[in-house]
């Protein structure tokens, strides 16, 4: 789906902790800004991603805590950036400001990198959009996605060694999870207006499993959409 945004006016902000900024103004012309967060002590991170409308891309690959790359036309539109580092749990945050855009097109798209051997957990609300989100070689430990009007691809394909959680929920618009063959899958997925769509599984109980794998790792999956199809590729 192919969303034209109408955006938004925000006061420019910027709180980096530990964050090293590149960036170029450009008056009227698509700006790319990169920015990275460097490990620390924290033994495990929270992740919070808030985007009202634009595409997010979230993968693996690299050797910091994150890298991140954003692309907009409006200097009020830089995303905000904010890392409280803790000797147990640091809390990253990345997120649009919060003000309104009204009357401006043009692109708004995050590309976000992070560390494949830190514990990560992810809470991702997001308002209009595609998102796709390649999360298989993380060290993840839950997932939360809430998304507003737009498609969702997840890729959670890779060799998890610990169990997690993932909840997805969807207003409009189509949701694809791929799911790894080397842990055990419990899903409840339940839609408002569409289809579910389930490859690789069987329905047990009112919940979706394969039956045959036999893994020490699983994934527990609580999916509900609104208006949109439902597919669940396990192979």
């Amino acid at each position: 789906m192919e969303l034209r945004l109408r955006a938004v006016a925000a006061v420019p902000l910027l709180l980096l902790t530990g964050c090293v900024y590149h960036g170029r103004r450009i008056s009227g012309e698509t700006q790319h800004e990169s920015q990275s967060i460097e490990l620390d002590k924290s033994e495990k991170v929270a992740v919070e991603i808030r985007m009202g409308a634009g595409e997010l891309k979230v993968n693996s690959g690299t050797t910091k805590l994150m890298d991140a790359d954003f692309a907009f036309n409006d200097t009020t539109l830089k995303p905000i950036v904010h890392f409280t580092p803790g000797s147990l749990r640091g809390h990253l945050t990345i997120e649009e400001p919060s003000h309104s855009r009204i009357g401006i097109n043009g692109p708004y798209e995050w590309n976000l990198r992070f560390n494949e051997k830190l514990p990560l957990e992810f809470d991702a609300k997001l308002g209009a959009g595609n998102v796709d989100m390649r999360l298989g070689a993380l060290d993840l430990r839950n997932l939360e996605v809430h998304m507003g009007v737009g498609n969702l691809d997840l890729d959670l394909r890779g060799e998890p060694t610990h169990d997690y959680d993932v909840q997805i929920r969807g207003g409009v618009g189509n949701a694809t999870v791929y799911l790894p063959s080397s842990a055990n899958i419990i899903a409840d997925a339940k839609g408002g207006v569409g289809n579910i769509n389930a490859r690789g599984l069987e329905k047990h109980n009112g919940q979706w499993t394969n039956a045959h794998a036999q893994s020490r790792t699983t994934i527990h999956l609580d999916i509900h959409g609104g208006v949109g199809n439902i597919s669940l590729m396990a192979n």
